[in-house]
């Protein structure tokens, strides 16, 4: 799956749940795993799953958030 970002640089300042897929190169359920399990922190808008890009490069590098 071919991804648009070529950098954290790239990356908006958050992503819905469809822009982390390719970006991490996973699917839709691990997403949400890593979402529901606090890997990977998130935030709620309405029903929405956002990601901030900051959330990204913590997991990326291992840190927690």
């Amino acid at each position: 799956m071919a991804t648009k970002f070529r950098s954290l640089d790239d990356l908006p300042l958050v992503l819905r749940v469809e822009d982390l897929m390719p970006v991490l190169d996973i699917g839709r359920n691990t997403a949400y795993e890593l979402i529901r399990c606090g890997q990977i922190r998130s935030v709620k808008v309405g029903r929405q799953i956002r990601v901030p890009k900051e959330a990204v490069a913590e997991f990326l590098t291992g840190r927690t958030g």
